[in-house]
């Protein structure tokens, strides 16, 4: 009875944020026929946005990870795909026996939950934040890893169809409507039906380069790579430090991280004056002591700090729009979103009840799954993960892609229909995702770490 109440309180908690009544607006256009349409490029220039943003924020906070923590995040990457993977395969084998979509349908629709989605995660990202929730730095690059997966499996699956005779039209033997005239080539074929051994190789390549070059994975690792750089660049230097015998005469110079003197050390240390003691140095001895001269004596020092106070403002400038701006910007993307995500509804009619309750059903049992994983991968290394990572990792498993996959799509594999995947994975698993999902998923991953403690 405790554990409803408290996903009740959650839910309600997050029913009402800015991010998901922007969401309901845009949800609510198509249904009340307001004669409103969301500019195209205003949608392509936030998805931009966010993926940049998120990268950014991840690559900062890759920097500060030791190598400790990057081989825990190694780990946890190489289970995120494999996990995809084997959901996309789960997908294809309860579509085929639940459903009565077509193989080549069947198989693209288990592509789209075998990867992940960017606005789920972005969504998240802004719930967690909100709730002051912790996760993982490297999970914006477990959004690039999982979202691989899905079109490997959306390649195989259809790959295996065709070599057991689907025709041009996506139907196999079994289906109705097969052609047997009409059978499909594996590529981009010639008016014969044969391919050439040069044609096949230049398809295989730009496929590959469709599958890991896409856009949307390019912008996220350019913004983890920029940010983790950034990062490293704004850290603190070293800086020349005088020691000077307790006469006022120098000694000689050594250098110091001004990381320590910001640690409080240069708090216990005394000012004479003339000259600012800021620490003791070590291997000197008792008459010898470090310190700053004053900047009017010492240029070259007032010349670096004033560098350095520049490089700061630089930097502070640009987290100001990847990250102060996150958030309001994020709001119109769920406002584009919701509409998209509504009109997709009707294209379900074709799919049938069994198909609609794949797309509910589904996120559920993929995010419980992947919690479950991820807590037995956190059980194997002995150390627990934070709550969020837990909710991102769950979103990962239980979103369905709405951008790779479908470009992908659009280049290997014309035969499936192009409103079913999108139907699912936009009109209802994001909408459910973000509405009741992401309460849900924080409910259990609390339940799976206040009852499976780690360590």
């Amino acid at each position: 009875m405790d554990l409803l109440h408290d996903f009740w309180d959650n839910f309600k908690h997050n029913l009402f944020k800015p991010l998901l009544l922007f969401f309901y607006m845009g949800f609510s256009v198509p249904l009340l026929r307001v004669p409103f349409e969301f500019p195209h490029i205003i949608y392509q220039g936030l998805t931009i946005y966010l993926l940049i943003a998120i990268g950014w924020h991840g690559g900062e906070e890759l920097a500060d990870l030791n190598v400790h923590d990057l081989a825990q995040a190694g780990g946890f990457m190489a289970i995120g795909f494999a996990m995809n993977f084997l959901i996309g395969c789960i997908a294809y084998f309860g579509l085929r026996k639940a459903t009565k979509l077509r193989n080549i349908d069947a198989a693209t629709v288990a592509g789209y939950y075998g990867s992940d989605s960017a606005g789920t995660f972005v969504t998240c990202v802004g719930v967690l934040t909100a709730n002051n929730i912790a996760y993982a730095a490297y999970m914006p690059v477990m959004l690039a890893v999982m979202e691989i997966p899905g079109c490997l499996v959306a390649l195989y699956l259809v790959s295996r169809l065709r070599r057991k005779g689907m025709d041009a039209l996506g139907h196999m033997p079994d289906e109705v409507g097969y052609d047997p005239k009409a059978r499909a080539a594996e590529g981009a074929a010639d008016g014969h039906g044969a391919q050439t051994k040069h044609e096949h190789k230049a398809g295989t390549a730009a496929l590959l380069h469709e599958v890991f070059l896409n856009p949307g994975l390019f912008l996220l690792f350019g913004g983890i790579l920029i940010g983790y750089v950034s990062e490293l660049q704004r850290k603190p230097e070293p800086v020349a430090v005088i020691v000077f015998e307790k006469d006022g005469s120098a000694k000689n110079a050594i250098t110091v991280n001004e990381r320590a003197s910001l640690d409080g050390k240069h708090d216990e240390a005394k000012d004479d004056g003339e000259h600012k003691p800021l620490v003791e140095h070590e291997g000197h001895d008792d008459d010898s002591m470090a310190f700053v001269a004053p900047l009017q004596k010492r240029k070259d020092i007032a010349t670096h700090v004033r560098l350095k106070s520049s490089k700061k403002g630089a930097y502070e400038q640009l987290d100001m729009i990847f990250v102060d701006l996150f958030q309001g910007l994020l709001c119109l993307f769920l406002l584009e979103m919701g509409m998209t995500a509504c009109k997709r509804l009707r294209d379900l009619k074709s799919g049938g009840v069994p198909f609609v309750m794949f797309g509910i059903i589904a996120p559920n049992v993929f995010a419980t799954l992947g919690m479950i994983v991820a807590h037995c991968y956190s059980w194997s290394i002995g150390e627990p993960l934070e709550q969020g990572t837990y909710v991102l990792f769950a979103v990962l498993c239980g979103a369905a892609s709405y951008i790779a996959v479908p470009a992908v799509q659009r280049m290997a594999i014309p035969e499936a229909s192009p409103t079913l995947p999108l139907a699912a994975s936009l009109g209802l698993t994001f909408s459910y995702n973000v509405t009741i999902g992401i309460p849900m998923y924080i409910m259990i991953s609390k339940i799976i770490i206040s009852n499976f403690p780690i360590g």
